[in-house]
C-alpha cells in the first residue's frame, strides 16, 4: 500500500515562534525567521494545520498568510531537509 503523502502548506505569521513552541512540529516542517516573522512550510495534515492555527491564536500573534502551496514531493514522514529553528 502506498504510503499517504500531505499538501505542502506555508504560514506566515507577524512574531517570532521559537525554541518549545516548535517541538511538537513535524520533522517535514521548516521553520525560518525573516523580517520580524515566522514562516512555517513543508507537508502537514489536517490536524497539524489546525494545530498551528490555534497556537497562533492562543499566543495572539498575527496572522498574515495560510497557503497551499503544492502537493508533498514525498511520502509523509521523516524528511532530508533541515529544520533552521533559532532559539
Amino acid at each position: 500500500m502506498p504510503e499517504e503523502t500531505y499538501p505542502v502548506y506555508t504560514v506566515r505569521i507577524r512574531s517570532y515562534l521559537e525554541g518549545r513552541r516548535l517541538l511538537w512540529l513535524p520533522d517535514e516542517v521548516i521553520v525560518r525567521h525573516a523580517g520580524g516573522e515566522t514562516i512555517l512550510s513543508g507537508p502537514m495534515d489536517q490536524a497539524t494545520l489546525h494545530g498551528i492555527l490555534s497556537l497562533i491564536r492562543d499566543l495572539g500573534v498575527e496572522l498574515i498568510a495560510v497557503e497551499q502551496t503544492g502537493a508533498a514531493d514525498s511520502p509523509a514522514g521523516p524528511a532530508d531537509q533541515e529544520k533552521d529553528r533559532k532559539t
